[in-house]
């Protein structure tokens, strides 16, 4: 933790420093690039961070999409201080400890939104608006529109990704992939086994961690996928009991609402607590999360706020919401996966997992960008839905000479479960969720 008390005003840092991956430069290094506040210096970060700097009265936050940081501005008669936390309970228990817990609301909290260095300034009453310049500025349409030619740049930005993390693993470390047979865990499981041999690693360290509660449709599908490339020595089904779903835990350990977050949430808590408890010191977790924000493919259908010309012509609408100024961008969570990220990551690091998901890395997520998706699609919705597999299978196919099983998608709550059982244990209810999570601070 690192705490500084300069000109009255206070920053308080509770991001741990070790929880970093930077890859190409030291933590301190960066937080000068994030200090500086230059987009160019700061997109050069290579690696998954969360950082603070404070230089006077001007205090920097950036992060990665792959990982929350927050903060909370805290009134003084000496001066303001501001709390940075990657946890909204963390910055509840300081303000606690300080006498300030009266100030206290989660949604005064503020999340840095991903790609984004987010300054501000500490000069008290009245609080000016934080300022946000971009540093993540990918290009749209700048690929062919060619399926070949996509494939092989985006799985190859995702080996490239997969690489360096792999490097920084220790090698008596086993490695798990968070695993449904579908197109993207599957390209991550593949990408790394093939890795694994190029590297000279043992790939007797790589585990396919399949949830399954009763008779769900993954756990066939998982075997399905690597019993018809000849690799289903790998793959390790996980049971657990759909009555071991407990909502308040969940919630408390997201700190968030919306159902379907809820629901994937409650999944992946359920995994990661039976992975634990079978193998009480593995660490290293990996899964596909954000494959489907690249590619857009999300059922369109299910959401009335939108349409196939704004899904296609918004640039990372899926990863960042509707954007920083937006109307509907939430301050208190931002939007698009730069909040839901918090699906993924809480459950795995609240039971002491170190989580990958390199379908998030901006070199990935810059091949994304630059598919040009209507001359792909030309505004057809069911095009777009094959458009992905179309994709990472020709991509998968080019890099490791697997041709990928391609099944249709859903979601992993819906894959893990059947979805009445689902809803029997998990009542898709978002103003409930919203009560029970404000009732952790009993409000």
């Amino acid at each position: 933790m690192n705490g500084m008390n300069q000109h009255l005003e206070r920053l308080v840092d509770l991001v741990d420093p070790g929880a970093q991956w930077i890859y190409n430069m030291t933590l301190e290094e960066a937080r000068q690039r994030v200090l500086g506040g230059t987009p160019e210096a700061v997109r050069e970060i290579d690696g998954s961070f969360a950082i603070v700097a404070k230089h006077g009265k001007a205090v920097r936050m950036a992060r990665s999409l792959d990982r929350p940081l927050r903060y909370f501005l805290a009134k003084r008669a000496e001066g303001p201080a501001l709390i940075v936390a990657q946890r909204i309970d963390a910055i509840h228990q300081w303000l606690k400890r300080e006498g300030l817990e009266d100030q206290f609301h989660p949604s005064y909290t503020r999340m840095v939104p991903a790609h984004y260095v987010t300054e501000v300034q500490l000069v008290g009453c009245p609080d000016p608006d934080p300022v946000y310049t971009r540093f993540f500025d990918p290009p749209m349409n700048a690929l062919p529109a060619d399926p070949a030619v996509i494939g092989r740049q985006y799985v190859g930005a995702l080996a490239e990704a997969i690489a360096k993390w792999l490097k920084r693993v220790p090698e008596n470390e086993p490695v798990g992939v968070l695993f449904s047979g579908g197109i993207d865990s599957g390209a991550v499981f593949l990408v790394t086994y093939h890795l694994f041999l190029k590297l000279g690693l043992n790939p007797s360290r790589l585990k396919a961690f399949t949830l399954a509660m009763g008779d769900a449709p993954d756990v066939v599908q998982a075997r399905e996928f690597l019993g018809r490339l000849g690799l289903g020595l790998f793959l390790e089904p996980v049971e657990v009991a759909a009555e071991t779903i407990d909502v308040g835990e969940t919630i408390r350990v997201v700190e968030d609402y919306k159902p379907l977050d809820i629901e994937a949430a409650a999944m992946g808590l359920a995994l990661c607590r039976e992975i634990r408890r079978r193998y009480p010191d593995w660490k290293y977790l990996m899964d596909g999360d954000g494959g489907d924000e690249n590619l857009k493919d999300y059922p369109i259908e299910e959401n009335p706020e939108l349409t196939i010309r704004s899904v296609v012509n918004n640039r990372m609408l899926y990863q960042e919401g509707w954007g920083v100024g937006k109307i509907k961008h939430s301050l208190t969570y931002s939007g698009g996966l730069s909040r839901s990220y918090a699906r993924s990551y809480a459950p795995g690091v609240s039971l002491g997992f170190s989580g990958f998901s390199p379908f998030t890395n901006p070199d990935v997520v810059e091949v994304a960008e630059g598919i040009p998706f209507l001359e792909l699609t030309q505004y057809d919705v069911e095009r777009l839905y094959r458009l992905k597999g179309e994709v990472v299978g020709a991509g998968v196919e080019s890099l490791t000479g697997f041709r990928m099983p391609i099944f249709e998608k859903r979601r992993f709550q819906h894959g893990a479960i059947r979805v009445d059982r689902l809803r029997q244990v998990l009542p898709a209810r978002e103003a409930n969720f919203r009560r029970q999570f404000l009732s952790l601070y009993s409000l």
